[in-house]
C-alpha cells in the first residue's frame, strides 16, 4: 500500500506486540514505506520479518522494565530519537477472563499488566526519545469492548481497554507541548491470532460477519491502515481521540 516516497520514509518507529496480527502488519507497512522499525514481542521473530531491511527485533516481555530499558537504549544508540510508537500488545483469554463475579484475581491483574501497564511503560520510555526528535506520535490499540457491558464478558480485557482510552487522553494533554500526539484505535472483531478460535469454528466468524453492517469481519490490514494515518503528519491536528473501526457495529441501534 505504501511507496518509498511515503510520509513515513526515514522515520523511526517502535512496534510493541509486533510479532503477529495488527502489530506485524503495521511493521511491514512501515518498512515498505521506508521507516526504520524496531519490533518487540514475547514471541520469536516472525517469518515475515526475516531478511527485511530496516528492522530490528527484540524478543522479550513488554512488562519487564529492564528489557524495555535495553530496547530504548538500542533505539537511542542506533537512531538517536524515536518518531512513532504503536502499542499493539495485548491478550484476550476467553477461557480465563470471565465475569468479575467469577474471575481469578491473579488473572485480572495479569490481563491489566499486559493490556494496560505494558502500554504505559512503553509510552513513558518513548517520550524522551520523541522529545529528541522534536515531536512524535503514539497509537494505542483499545477495543469497542471498552464502550459497553456484556452478558458473557471478558471483564478484565474490557476494563483494561477502557483504562487505555483515558490514559491515551492524558498522554495527549501532558505531551502536547512537546509536539507528541496520542490516539487510540478501537477495533471491532478482527481476524488475528487473538481470534484463533474462529479457525476451529468458522461459523462463529460467519455469524459475526452477518451482524456487521459492512458484511465482513475486520482484517489486520484495516487497522494497520488507520495506524499509519494517525502516526503520520497527515494527522498532525489529531490527538487525544479515538477512532472506531468496526464495520459499523457501533452505529447499530
Amino acid at each position: 500500500m505504501a511507496c518509498r516516497h511515503s510520509v513515513h520514509k526515514d522515520k523511526v518507529a517502535l512496534i510493541a506486540g509486533g510479532g503477529g496480527g495488527i502489530g506485524l502488519q503495521t511493521a511491514l507497512d512501515l518498512l515498505k514505506a521506508g521507516a526504520q522499525v524496531t519490533v518487540i514481542d514475547l514471541k520469536p521473530l516472525p517469518e515475515a520479518l526475516v531478511g527485511q531491511e530496516g528492522v530490528t527485533f527484540h524478543q522479550g516481555d513488554a512488562t519487564d522494565q529492564s528489557f524495555l530499558d535495553g530496547v530504548f537504549g538500542d533505539i537511542e544508540t542506533r537512531h538517536g530519537q524515536l518518531d512513532y510508537l504503536a502499542n499493539c500488545t495485548g491478550v484476550l483469554w476467553f477461557d480465563r477472563d470471565v465475569s468479575f463475579l467469577d474471575i481469578d484475581f491473579d488473572v485480572w491483574d495479569k490481563v491489566f499488566e499486559i493490556n494496560m501497564k505494558s502500554l504505559m511503560m512503553t509510552s513513558r520510555g518513548a517520550v524522551p526519545l520523541m522529545r529528541k526528535a522534536g515531536g512524535g506520535a503514539m497509537v494505542h490499540i483499545s477495543s469497542i469492548d471498552a464502550l459497553s457491558g456484556d452478558g458473557a464478558p471478558q471483564d478484565a480485557y474490557g476494563a483494561a481497554k477502557a483504562a487505555l482510552i483515558r490514559f491515551s487522553k492524558s498522554v495527549a494533554v501532558q505531551c502536547a507541548k512537546d509536539g507528541i500526539r496520542s490516539n487510540c484505535i478501537l477495533p471491532g472483531g478482527v481476524h488475528t491470532p487473538l481470534q484463533e478460535r474462529w479457525d476451529a469454528a468458522p461459523e462463529k466468524k460467519e455469524a459475526l460477519a452477518n451482524f456487521v453492517p459492512l458484511g465482513r469481519v475486520g482484517e489486520a490490514q484495516d487497522i494497520a491502515n488507520a495506524i499509519l494515518f494517525l502516526l503520520s503528519d497527515k494527522a498532525s491536528y489529531v490527538t487525544g481521540t479515538e477512532l472506531v473501526i468496526d464495520g459499523g457495529i457501533r452505529a447499530l441501534p
